[in-house]
């Protein structure tokens, strides 16, 4: 009889190893642009899987803030964050041309947290602390913004999703192997996970960071900003950068980056301004 077991648990591994080697496809998700983002990625959650998750996992934040009177409070701040988000969303075709047709949106939270997001598929939030403490001019709010809509259209949350799927298939394979049973994935807490609880590696800030200058200088908006709006947040933070971007090497490092390729697509900038 034990032997009959094993031989069913080694069929069982078999088949789930097969299964999550089947799932995962190595992609290309944008074009390299000036700045030269070419990583091909790893993913075993579909386009489709993540972007509706994370379409609920949205509607799920703007539903708790909206009982507390918290989204989008201010309609000058409203228009002027969505006139920032129009110009950049519009130049994302450069990356890849599925995304000026995404089902973005854009929404203004009233909170002191400095921060901003951008969920899988184009769902953004700006949090009105971010404003207040920051003092962002347009350019400034554009790096912002332009860094997280980078982290949405390298699918940066895809890619972690899909590595928290293949920690659960390998969690499954060791628990059908021990007799345990198996684990599940409920993308939209993940994604909320992602969003709020986990930050960014170093490598998806690097690129969102690369990616976000370029986007701001194809929209019209001075690359440069990205430096000062990096300063500014380390002033308010103590030297340190906010919880949301924080996981860089060093201050320095990240700024010299910065600074390194706003010069790099300085051009872009200077062709969008002329149009």
């Amino acid at each position: 009889m034990k032997k009959n077991c094993w031989k069913h648990s080694r069929l069982t591994l078999a088949l789930m190893a097969a299964a999550w080697l089947c799932a995962c496809q190595t992609v290309q998700t944008t074009q390299s642009g000036s700045v030269g983002v070419d990583r091909k990625q790893s993913m075993m959650v579909s386009s489709d899987q993540i972007n509706q998750s994370a379409g609920q996992a949205y509607r799920k934040v703007l539903q708790d803030e909206g009982k507390k009177g918290a989204v989008n409070h201010d309609p000058e701040l409203v228009k002027r964050v969505r006139a920032v988000a129009t110009r950049l969303i519009a130049a994302t075709g450069s990356f890849r041309a599925d995304a000026p047709g995404w089902k973005w949106e854009v929404n203004v939270i009233s909170s002191k947290d400095v921060n901003a997001w951008c969920m899988p598929g184009g769902k953004i939030a700006v949090y009105t602390g971010l404003i207040e403490r920051i003092s962002p001019s347009d350019d400034e709010l554009a790096a912002v913004m332009g860094h997280e809509i980078a982290h949405a259209l390298r699918e940066h949350g895809r890619e972690r999703a899909s590595q928290a799927a293949g920690q659960s298939v390998a969690a499954s394979v060791i628990g059908a192997a021990l007799g345990i049973g198996s684990l599940g994935t409920d993308l939209s807490s993940t994604v909320l996970n992602i969003t709020f609880g986990l930050p960014n590696s170093r490598l998806h800030e690097t690129e969102a960071d690369r990616i976000g200058v370029e986007l701001a200088a194809r929209a019209g908006f001075d690359p440069r900003a990205s430096v000062m709006l990096w300063q500014k947040m380390g002033q308010i933070s103590g030297g340190q950068p906010p919880q949301f971007l924080s996981t860089h090497p060093s201050n320095e490092t990240r700024q010299q980056d910065l600074q390194d390729y706003a010069q790099r697509v300085l051009p872009l900038y200077e062709q969008a301004r002329r149009k």
